[in-house]
């Protein structure tokens, strides 16, 4: 029997369905977006469409980096094949599906990012499948979830090589990971239990606490701490990659939550903004994660800093009309550099500007009654 399997999808409930029908969910509270970040998101997607090229990568073998490109399009509305951006969506789309290994490991660069784009690629592909119910997208996505059960850790994490192993490495696996599994069950897929379940505590174990205090230590709940990289190194990008897994997991009480939402809205409130000069709020990657931690906490975490991320990128989004490969873009200068850096920057920015309009599955469902039921937990 598959580790994953598609369930039998009742046609009314078809997310792909209900946003055909319905259409996406706009920006709720006026509060979220204006005129300033829905333009500096158009001038994103432009410099996106203008520098993508014929193969739909980018110029990029990295499929993490072409599945963000993907999903700069998709979490603005844009379908593929559909509208204005429908062909560069589905260019991107394309080359992933077309490089994905037979084994359905969606990496083709170097061997030590395995995980790490298979993970991040899953998940786009996910939420693709459920706005468009593309049965060849739907294959991919299903080999590429057996992979991720297939190489997970004793310990319930994961490697960044595609093997299984004893230990898993640090937390920015498990987020992608985490994020994957959870795209696929928003899109009419089931996840094995005991891969859940596993994940979870191997989530929480990389939680420390000021005191010294580890993982599930009754003495952790004292006092301050964070979701860590590996156990020690606390940073804001790992305080919202545990955020980020925790609520994909369905954990919405759990009380590690709250104290590393302190830490990230602490963290937001120092941003400022250079004008022009492209940085994104943090790095690329920190911010593809605060943005979402603070939306699926909602409430006063959502209200207080996303306004702060999305001026950040407003005001340091890059304007040189006469240069038209940097003219709309922002960069990522701490991971990647060059061309790549812009795509990296550039695609996290117009996604976090996305957030409001609720475009995407995993957005729109928000604390779904029944998430820990489909997710095999109590």
């Amino acid at each position: 029997m598959s580790y994953f399997t598609t369930r039998l999808r009742i046609l009314l409930l078809s997310p792909a369905i209900l946003f055909a029908l319905a259409g996406p969910l706009r920006a709720q509270r006026e509060w979220e977006t204006n005129a300033e970040s829905e333009l500096a998101l158009e001038r994103g997607l432009t410099w996106l469409a203008r520098t993508q090229g014929t193969q739909g990568n980018w110029e990029s073998n990295d499929l993490g980096l072409v599945g963000l490109g993907a999903l700069a399009f998709l979490s603005a509305g844009h379908m593929p094949g559909r509208g204005k951006y429908g062909d560069n969506v589905d260019r991107a789309l394309q080359y992933i599906v077309k490089n994905a290994k037979p084994s359905g490991l969606l990496n083709i660069a170097d061997a030590q990012r395995d995980l790490y784009n298979h993970g991040l690629t899953a998940f786009v592909l996910g939420q693709a499948y459920g706005m468009t119910d593309d049965p060849q997208i739907g294959k991919t996505l299903d080999k590429a979830l057996k992979l991720i059960a297939n190489t997970q850790c004793d310990d319930g994490g994961w490697d960044y090589r595609a093997r299984r192993q004893v230990h898993g490495h640090d937390l920015s696996l498990s987020v992608m990971q985490a994020k994957a599994l959870r795209s696929a069950v928003d899109s009419g897929f089931e996840v094995r239990n005991d891969v859940i379940k596993l994940a979870i505590q191997s989530v929480r174990d990389h939680y420390k606490a000021d005191n010294g205090a580890r993982g599930m230590d009754e003495r952790a709940k004292e006092g301050g701490g964070q979701f860590t990289y590996d156990g020690n190194r606390g940073t804001v990008a790992m305080a919202a990659c545990g955020v980020v897994c925790m609520q994909e997991f369905g954990q919405y009480d759990d009380w590690r939550i709250a104290k590393n939402l302190d830490l990230i809205s602490k963290e937001v409130s120092r941003l400022k903004p250079v004008k022009g000069l492209g940085d994104v709020p943090f790095d690329a990657y920190t911010l593809y994660y605060v943005g979402q931690a603070v939306y699926q906490a909602g409430g006063d975490p959502w209200r207080q800093n996303y306004p702060i991320l999305r001026d950040h990128l407003i005001a340091s989004q890059i304007r040189k009309p006469e240069n038209p490969a940097e003219d709309g873009a922002w960069k990522d200068t701490r991971w990647v550099h060059g061309k790549q850096g812009h795509l990296y920057g550039t695609a996290v920015a117009c996604f976090v500007l996305s957030i409001p309009n609720r475009y995407l599955p995993i957005l729109q469902e928000g604390k779904i009654e029944g998430l820990r039921e489909k997710l095999g937990q109590k």
